[in-house]
């Protein structure tokens, strides 16, 4: 049995090459041994494949003895909601998110929603499937159809006040996946406006797989906000974990600049919070976070890293440049929803435009945008890198990658945990001729490595 699906922190693969029913059975016959006693939430996206594998998981879990807490067709995040509002043992959302057509995965946590990643469990889950050996349970569980829909709208929509916000005009494109009834049933407690193209759940996904962060997958969305004279632009991916904004102009705004707005409107709710951030892309979100009076902790980038770093420290937000947006309220989780709502809060409460907000941050630190080159040994690349400009930096930091600051600019070079890629991200103090030049040249640099 290949178990080549199994990664740092959840379980992705071709299907049936990589991940089938035979497999999920017994992934789930292992999550029981790592889960109980207790009850498990299982949800799914709208994968054509993800049907079978959640009965094959739900099958292993109900032979193990554990109950099953079926709530459907879902995002990850009403996992999230679900496992801890249930005070569940564990959920597991069958998703590929934003991967290409004939992939699916899985994605599990523990009680409290706690993520299982690779030193938390995964690899224990790994070892028991593999082995295929499971002793009998005293009972088989119980499956019982769960709806927590209504009590996850309630939570979501507590993080504002939103018949106090403007009617704003909402461009909305769930892109096939499932965020389109999330947004129906939040629609019917808003005053927003809404325009959806691509809503309804569609599997077959007929036009193209949910992921904007391509920029190839961005025209749609773009053309929409201008056509309907959106006051924002909204894009989700397949599990909408992750939302992308676009201004009323129909562009797209780097998730960087959304961690500061987002720590802006959380600090406001907790007066002298902290607030967690990645380490691709820190000034302008230090800034934002010192001048609202909260206190920045950086983190390792990675939702494992980011969750664990939130709890320890007790910190109410935390933000990646990659458009994950965890909240401490929401048992430090990630959320796909959460984030646009206090985003209009920003805008209402400033009067501004969601270009005025983020043109006032560019000019203030420009950036390059993560940049990836595929380098046959990355971490000889790296450790070049450094050395060449380790001399007459302020600051190196190796928290991910490796980060060297100067007074006017800084840059992260990080490995891929997957690929031999290494990605790149440089920014500046108000000078993008500065940080292009010192983009450029080190790419020119890493071409040659």
């Amino acid at each position: 049995m290949s178990l080549s699906c199994f990664k740092a922190y959840d379980v992705r693969g071709k299907v049936p090459e990589e991940l089938d029913e035979l497999l999920a059975y017994h992934i789930g016959r292992a999550l029981a041994e790592i889960l109980k006693p207790g009850a498990v939430v299982v949800g799914r996206d709208v994968r054509l494949s993800s049907s079978a594998i959640a009965k094959s998981i739900s099958e292993g879990l109900l032979d193990s003895g554990m109950d099953v807490l079926d709530i459907g067709l879902c995002g990850t995040e009403q996992i999230y909601f679900s496992t801890a509002h249930l005070r569940a043992s564990g959920g597991v959302m069958i998703t590929a998110s934003h991967n290409p057509k004939g992939y699916n995965g899985l994605k599990f946590v523990r009680e409290e929603s706690r993520p299982i990643s690779g030193d938390t469990g995964l690899k224990e889950i790994e070892s028991l499937a593999a082995g295929g050996r499971f002793g009998e349970a005293g009972r088989r569980g119980e499956i019982r159809d769960t709806d927590t829909s209504e009590k996850y709208i309630n939570h979501i929509l507590s993080y504002t006040k939103p018949h106090s916000l403007p009617q704003f005009k909402i461009l909305a494109n769930p892109g096939n996946g499932c965020a389109g009834p999330v947004i129906d049933m939040l629609e019917r407690r808003l005053p927003f406006r809404f325009t959806k193209i691509f809503a309804e759940p569609d599997g077959d996904f007929p036009n193209g797989v949910p992921n904007p962060l391509l920029p190839e997958n961005r025209d749609a969305t773009a053309k929409a906000v201008i056509e309907s004279g959106a006051d924002i632009g909204l894009a989700w991916d397949g599990d909408f974990d992750r939302c992308f904004f676009f201004d009323e102009k129909g562009n797209f705004i780097e998730g960087y600049y959304i961690v500061g707005l987002l720590a802006e409107a959380m600090l406001a709710k907790h007066p002298g919070a902290k607030i967690i951030h990645d380490p691709r892309l820190t000034w302008n979100t230090i800034d934002m976070v010192k001048s609202a009076g909260g206190i920045p902790v950086l983190s390792k980038a990675g939702h494992a890293f980011m969750k664990e770093r939130l709890r320890a420290e007790n910190a109410v937000y935390g933000g990646e440049m990659s458009a994950h947006h965890y909240f401490r309220e929401f048992s430090y989780c990630d959320s796909g929803m959460i984030p646009w709502l206090l985003v209009l809060e920003v805008m209402a409460k400033k009067g501004k435009k969601l270009s005025e907000l983020v043109e006032e941050r560019e000019k203030l630190y420009p950036l390059s945008g993560e940049i990836n080159r595929e380098i046959s040994d990355p971490k000889a690349a790296l450790k070049k890198v450094e050395e060449l400009y380790s001399p007459g930096a302020l600051s190196i930091d190796h928290t991910d990658g490796v980060s060297i600051e100067y007074p006017e600019w800084r840059f992260n070079l990080r490995m891929s945990n997957t690929e031999p890629l290494v990605r790149l991200n440089v920014e500046a103090r108000g000078n993008k001729e500065l940080m292009e030049q010192k983009t450029e040249e080190l790419l020119d640099m890493l071409d040659k490595s």
